[in-house]
């Protein structure tokens, strides 16, 4: 019998941590529904102390979810404790993560406090959690830096007190491999009481490491690995989800373990979440990058007509490619359109917003006539903003350019329901537009990411631009979808300037 691999994704805590990624709820729901869906064991919901919206979206999220585990994350404070607990209530199957900062330099520089005092401190959350729930993890934040004997120390300690997870982080990416998985072996030999507790790494991409640092703590002896969707995270991320799941099984030679994941979800879940944050996959992504199961050299076409894995070391089928068929048409109906998107993974909590993607779809389908997956997919983001679009709206535009000539923009806005013009001239005609929309809204935003990409393949593929920008000291992403790339690039500016003057909470998760 192979040992059991916990997936624990923190998708939606760590992951939104990225600067402009931060959710909604309903964006919360979704993605926790996908990833239920795929069969992930635990799903880190937020952290509920944060803000009052990353409380309500992780009670959002316990009361949808039936099949996961769901998790809220705590610091060694009672009322961080208190407040997962109560924001956990609902679900069908609750965790409570809490965690301090083992390291010297964190205990001396950010704690200011003594090593007992961290151990007494560590220890009193880990029992204030366990009178809520028997499952409790307990995280000691920098262990890549701390030193192991005091390691050692606070997690024999804290499964005493009623710890069932001890999760490793490399929080700062600083690990090697080698290192990482000697300390994990060390540990779970060195801790008298470690057969009481499951060993959990969570590890970041500062070095690029992340995967194989926690690849090498299962090897190690570790049975839960924290990851992310696309390796979403703040800094440079953290361990890609799909890269470690598929590693464990494609290497059933090596890894004595396994996961319960349905890896056929794994690309349907990864477009939604760039969807969702406006974070793009580069082509050169490992399993989900546009490029991963594409042969340009003759030699591996040759090789890969005659036997596939010549050069194919899996299926494409097995993370979720397939050739992107034809779905829906401009004929096809409501209730078509709901049970496609639901086939997909994407459902909608009410009939409202059941009804704007169906329009949505309406309108797309007048244009381009046949619509893929990937689109319903994007149709579906562009609903979830549906919130943060009320204020600005476009109602026309119009964009001039030719050879010799400057383009120019001319656009009609819906401001807070008054209709606004605005008219600019510019470099190119995203550059116009921009001006333009500037020109009616003045917000005084700093354009720091633009970035297209093209959603299926046709020249009547939609265009999608993410863009982000800072205002006022908060960076949001925006995203937008359309037939006509500058009318994207429109769509994508005016949604990430309702995000950052939406009154529904972006909250940082760890402001």
């Amino acid at each position: 019998m192979k040992d059991k691999l916990i997936i624990f994704d923190t998708t939606l805590r760590d992951g939104e941590q990225s600067p402009g990624a931060s959710m909604t709820r309903d964006e919360k729901l979704q993605i926790a529904r996908a990833l239920e869906k795929m069969k992930v064991d635990v799903i880190e919901a937020g952290f509920p102390i944060a803000s009052p919206g990353d409380f309500e979206s992780v009670k959002a999220v316990a009361a949808a979810i039936k099949d996961s585990i769901v998790c809220g994350l705590a610091r060694t404070r009672d009322a961080d404790i208190d407040a997962a607990a109560e924001a956990l209530k609902p679900a069908r199957a609750s965790r409570i993560h809490t965690f301090i900062a083992t390291s010297p330099i964190h205990m001396q520089k950010k704690l200011r406090m003594l090593p007992d005092q961290v151990v007494e401190t560590a220890v009193r959350s880990v029992k204030r959690a366990r009178g809520y729930t028997d499952n409790v993890e307990f995280s000691p934040e920098d262990a890549g830096r701390s030193e192991i004997d005091f390691l050692c120390r606070i997690i024999e300690a804290v499964i005493d007190a009623g710890a069932t997870t001890i999760n490793i982080p490399d929080t700062v990416g600083y690990a090697m491999p080698h290192q990482f998985g000697d300390l994990i072996s060390q540990l779970r030999t060195r801790i008298p009481n470690a057969d009481k507790a499951v060993f959990s790494v969570h590890c970041h991409n500062d070095l690029g490491l992340a995967v194989a640092n926690s690849l090498a703590a299962v090897l190690n002896g570790a049975r839960q690995v924290e990851c992310t969707i696309n390796g979403l995270g703040e800094r440079a991320g953290n361990a890609a989800l799909e890269e470690i799941v598929m590693t464990v099984r494609t290497r059933q030679d090596v890894f004595t373990c396994d996961t319960r994941l349905d890896t056929t979800e794994i690309l349907n879940c990864s477009r939604l979440v760039s969807n969702v944050t406006g974070f793009p996959v580069q082509p050169n992504k490992a399993l989900v990058g546009a490029n991963a199961f594409a042969h340009e050299s003759g030699i591996h076409q040759d090789g890969v007509i005659k036997s596939r894995e010549t050069y194919e070391i899996m299926r494409a089928e097995d993370v979720g490619w397939q050739a992107n068929k034809l779905v829906l048409g401009k004929h096809s109906g409501r209730n078509a359109f709901r049970t496609r998107l639901k086939e997909i993974g994407l459902e909608f909590d009410s009939e409202e917003n059941l009804n704007e993607a169906f329009k949505r779809f309406k309108e797309l389908a007048d244009k381009k006539h046949e619509i893929y997956d990937e689109d319903l997919q994007a149709i579906v983001a562009d609903s979830l903003h549906g919130d943060d679009a009320e204020q600005i709206k476009i109602i026309s535009m119009k964009v001039v350019t030719e050879t010799g000539e400057v383009p120019k923009a001319d656009i009609v806005l819906s401001v807070s329901g008054a209709e606004q013009s605005g008219h600019a001239v510019g470099d190119g005609p995203v550059d116009a537009s921009i001006k333009a929309i500037e020109s009616v809204i003045n917000s005084g935003s700093k354009l720091l990411l633009f970035s297209v990409t093209s959603i299926t393949g046709g020249t009547d593929s939609q265009g999608e631009v993410t863009v982000r920008i800072e205002r006022g000291g908060r960076v949001v992403n925006g995203r937008g979808a359309d037939t006509d790339i500058v009318v994207a690039s429109a769509k994508a500016y005016i949604n990430a300037i309702n995000k950052a003057t939406s009154p529904v909470e972006r909250a940082h998760p760890q402001v």
